[in-house]
């Protein structure tokens, strides 16, 4: 428990903290790894390369102090990094190491000005947090046991099928090793595969890329020019092969109520959208919810699931599709090959003409920064409340600006 007085430390040395942020998390990291490389294999070297990890921690140890005393205003973060958290198989014995670590970081970067007095305040609030963490994560876990052909921690699963879906995105279908039993999970959650590499054990978050209640679990991963797990798995995975999977997990997951549905996707970003549209389909009796699904594409030949998806709704007039493709083939523009509806970048237009003047949906977004970013930032524009409009990334959670001034729907 925070005292008065530390929380007064706290506010005091609060600016201080937030402008070496980035400088606390850069040292935090090396610290932590040298001093307990065991907790290596849980970061992804990618993204601590890139610096995205660190920016996303400092912003999220800057949000928790600055709330307090009203941290209600960042459940859905807390949500964001306990579902992460849970997907990695981070543990309760995991937190001293962190917070070991990440106040020898703070002293390092603030020198005299992080006193005695002040490290302790900053580990009671370090505390405060991991107790909400540890107790959010631990609930997680036992309903993901729970679920129907749930498991808790590592589950060894076997490759049954490895399909080629674009130029650059292939499918891999797992089934677990002694198992039988309908796996259930929400539409729009991922799994994390654990994977010996080079003698390293990575682990990569994939999204489920079919709908839940079946034997097996599906993914579709795209090939990175340096992903050292994508392309592994692309590579060197073969039917047959064993893997270790954790339970789905993740809040990016469909509402379940009437409103219509939004998703728009580029690239690799529809493979949940896939999950998503097809459980919808699947859910749907007499009352027939409403489905726009947007998707862009560099082209054709990198177009993934375009025939997959044009079978599944070809019988559902509930469901209207546009795909775009931003670099057509000369194929491509003759008709020959793909499935392109338009050719250019999502516009306003596009989602104007899906919405018909009903702003009142659940719209879903997911694809790289920029794309997102500029989605988002349409859909505000054409009045889709914020609250209604849900993303994710990735990686590490990362700043998206968006204008919040709307425009009246014509």
């Amino acid at each position: 428990m925070i005292t008065p007085q530390q929380r007064q430390i706290i506010d005091a040395t609060l600016p201080a903290v937030e402008a070496n942020a980035v400088k606390i998390t850069s040292c935090f990291y090396p610290l932590m790894f040298e001093r307990y490389p065991e907790v290596i294999e849980f970061f992804n070297q990618t993204n601590q390369q890139k610096g995205t990890q660190r920016l996303a921690l400092a912003n999220a140890v800057v949000a928790y102090a600055k709330h307090l005393d009203k941290l209600g205003e960042i459940s859905d973060t807390v949500r964001l990094i306990t579902q992460k958290h849970c997907s990695l198989g981070i543990q309760p014995q995991h937190y001293p190491i962190v917070g070991e670590c990440l106040l020898a970081a703070i002293k390092q970067v603030l020198g005299r000005a992080a006193s005695d007095e002040v490290l302790a305040a900053w580990g009671a609030a370090y505390q405060q947090l991991a107790d909400i963490l540890m107790g959010t994560e631990k609930g997680i876990y036992q309903q993901n046991a729970q679920r129907s052909g749930g498991w808790s921690g590592q589950r060894a699963f076997e490759l049954v099928e490895k399909r080629i879906e674009s130029d650059v995105i292939t499918s891999f279908v797992l089934k677990p090793q002694g198992q039988q039993e309908v796996i259930d999970f929400i539409p729009g959650q991922y799994i994390t595969v654990v994977l010996t590499v080079n003698g390293n054990t990575v682990r990569r978050n994939y999204s489920l890329s079919a709908a839940p209640g079946k034997t097996t679990l599906q993914i579709s991963v795209k090939r990175e020019d340096a992903g050292v797990v994508s392309n592994y798995l692309h590579d060197q995975l073969k039917v047959g092969a064993a893997v270790n999977l954790t339970a789905p997990c993740g809040d990016f997951t469909l509402k379940q109520n009437t409103k219509p549905i939004v998703l728009v996707t580029a690239g690799v970003g529809i493979t949940p959208a896939l999950s998503m549209l097809s459980a919808a389909l699947d859910n749907q009796k007499e009352n027939k919810r409403a489905i726009h699904f947007i998707h862009c594409a560099r082209n054709g030949a990198s177009h993934a699931f375009g025939p997959h998806i044009l079978k599944l709704t070809a019988s559902q007039p509930q469901v209207s599709k546009t795909f775009i493709y931003s670099h057509p083939s000369p194929s491509d523009l003759q008709g020959d090959s793909g499935h392109a509806d338009d050719f250019g970048f999502l516009n306003e237009n596009h989602l104007r003409q899906h919405l018909a003047g009903n702003t009142d949906v659940e719209c879903y977004v997911l694809g790289p920064k920029a794309f997102m970013q500029g989605a988002l930032q349409l859909a505000n524009d054409l009045g889709i409340p914020s609250g209604q409009t849900h993303y994710e990334f990735f990686g590490p959670k990362e700043e998206l600006v968006i204008n919040e001034t709307q425009q009246e729907v014509a």
